[in-house]
């Protein structure tokens, strides 16, 4: 006999009550937690108060609103349960270190050799209880000797085996029944609605060692989590606990409802195998040095940084991790904490390309009365694949060389992102739009590449200064003026080239370009300027002429 023991850890109401512990105030309400389903909204979590109304999981909104007129719903956030799950992952991790999520409501804990630690199984569910009613989360528990039994008993102790033969079914009964069954309205409809059935204690939920026969017989079938189909079909045959299975040839059963009813069957009761896999830990990067006296000067400080940074980048490469962002923790004697974070261009492990950026920030610590502990957190981690050289000799040195010049353009962009952030270092990109404002993008240094190959040359020639449009004081006619006035200047038009005529871009609403079509002109002064003029045909405002660019 196995001596291993599970506990299955539900959460039915983990939506809702994710939502009341961000808003305290919703705990006194009717809320539900809607999905759309199959082009309908449909509940998947009620707080108790909804609950209490007669609202179940799975019913319709529409049909809830009518039975609860104060009912507040909220959409689900599928990501946030998730996170919010991994949270109580990592809580549940008090009681055993294999710990599992399940089915997005649900954790699965082995609890072998661990129950003694908190006194007992009994006691040791009493402290999941008050922890839960501490986080304001309802929870119910199974705990047996396989993983299937203690999901069963969580969620199907104490419950009866029912019939699914219910007057509503009309086309299942008697003539008679189906007279009656006319004359009553469905819950959904306006009618009674069904029971809430209570659970029972922790007693009941717990299967004593080898005793799991026992405690999964008086269950209904739907504890073995078979699909509904099944479980119906089953339920026609007069099949409603699963003790009614447990005598039962296995090969009739496989030939009549599948093979996976008798693997459910096998796994409740132990004969076919289902471990507890616990998600692997994130990795943390992190190394830290105790020192016997505290120290107080730069030089001090650097020592313990170069005796750190070598460990900590080793064990980034030995994962195949490059650090993108590193934090230096000192803690002081006086039990205060100075922290500096510095990032790089480019995830690396070269502590040669880390050292500096850290010296460079190392004035903003204050040592107070001095330092007695140095940390060094990897913040940021990124995946790095190491690149080899191959090929002829030449090959390999212009290879090299092109790597060692984007090494040192991103030394340079991390030393400067340390002075004055990294998002405040930008590249430009050309883009691919025949609109002049909108022919380049602006990108973050540190999150780009540079742009290979030579920049797309124009069909005509572009001003080095571009500005928005200015209006220009001209007659409104889309001949070149001899005369005009800009910026409180009375100039003169020596020579002009052009039009080159632009479009608008008709599928978006630009204000800049509501004046229409343009005609641009590169046009010289008499007193020395080139500038880029256009006249706009008018659109969305009146025609005429502006300034939009300068080539200086």
């Amino acid at each position: 006999m196995s001596d291993r023991r599970i506990l299955s850890l539900w959460f039915p109401r983990l939506g809702a009550e994710r939502l009341i512990r961000r808003q305290p105030v919703l705990g006194d309400q009717p809320l539900a937690v809607v999905q759309e389903q199959q082009n309908a909204q449909v509940i998947t979590a009620l707080n108790g108060v909804a609950q209490s109304s007669g609202l179940q999981v799975g019913q319709p909104v529409r049909d809830a609103h009518a039975m609860c007129p104060g009912l507040l719903t909220h959409p689900r956030s599928v990501v946030g349960e998730t996170r919010f799950l991994e949270a109580l992952q990592r809580w549940a991790g008090k009681f055993s270190p294999w710990v599992a999520p399940e089915e997005g409501d649900a954790l699965v804990v082995d609890l072998t050799g661990c129950a003694h630690l908190f006194g007992g199984e009994a006691q040791l569910m009493q402290v999941v209880e008050d922890d839960c009613t501490d986080l304001g989360l309802s929870v119910l528990m199974g705990l047996a000797d396989t993983r299937g039994a203690a999901w069963a008993l969580a969620r199907y102790a104490g419950r009866a085996a029912g019939s699914d033969r219910t007057g509503d079914a009309i086309d299942q009964e008697a003539r008679a029944t189906r007279s009656r069954a006319g004359k009553r309205r469905h819950w959904t409809k306006g009618g009674a609605a069904p029971a809430i059935r209570t659970r029972t204690g922790n007693t009941q939920r717990i299967a004593a060692p080898g005793q799991t026969y026992g405690a999964l017989s008086p269950l209904p079938i739907a504890a073995l989590r078979l699909e509904p189909e099944v479980t119906a079909q089953l339920g026609r045959l007069g099949l409603r606990r699963v003790g009614d299975l447990l005598g039962q040839p296995r090969a009739g059963l496989a030939r009549r409802f599948g093979r996976g009813l008798v693997m459910r069957l096998d796994q409740a009761m132990g004969s076919a195998p289902e471990p507890v896999s616990p998600a692997k830990a994130p990795d943390h990067f992190a190394v830290r040095m105790t020192l016997p006296d505290p120290i107080g000067l730069a030089e001090d400080v650097m020592a313990g940084i170069d005796r750190l940074l070598p460990r900590l980048c080793k064990v980034l490469e030995d994962k195949g991790k490059g650090v993108r962002r590193v934090a230096l923790q000192a803690y002081r004697s006086d039990h205060g904490v100075e922290v500096i974070e510095i990032g790089l261009a480019r995830p690396s492990f070269d502590p040669a390309r880390i050292r500096p950026l850290l010296e460079l920030k190392l004035d903003e610590i204050d040592a107070g009365f001095g330092i007695d502990m140095l940390r060094l957190v990897a913040v940021q981690v990124e995946p790095l694949h190491d690149a080899a050289v191959v090929g002829h000799l030449q090959a390999g040195e212009a290879v090299q060389a092109r790597l060692n010049k984007a090494d040192a353009l991103d030394d340079l962009i991390g030393r400067l992102g340390a002075r004055v952030g990294l998002e405040a270092i930008r590249r430009v990109h050309p883009a691919d739009s025949h609109i002049p404002e909108k022919a380049h993008k602006i990108l973050a240094a540190a999150w780009s590449k540079p742009h290979e190959g030579a920049w797309p040359a124009p069909s005509n020639p572009r001003p080095l200064l571009l500005w928005q449009p200015e209006p220009v004081h001209a007659p409104a006619t889309p001949h070149m003026p001899q005369t005009f006035r800009w910026r409180g200047q009375d100039l003169t038009r020596l020579r002009a080239l052009g039009p080159e005529r632009l479009a608008p871009e008709w599928w978006l609403d630009d204000p800049n370009w509501r004046s229409g079509t343009r005609d641009y002109w590169v046009t010289d002064t008499e007193c020395g300027q080139r500038l880029w003029l256009f006249y706009g045909h008018g659109g969305a405002m009146s025609p005429g002429w502006f300034c939009q660019g300068s080539f200086a």
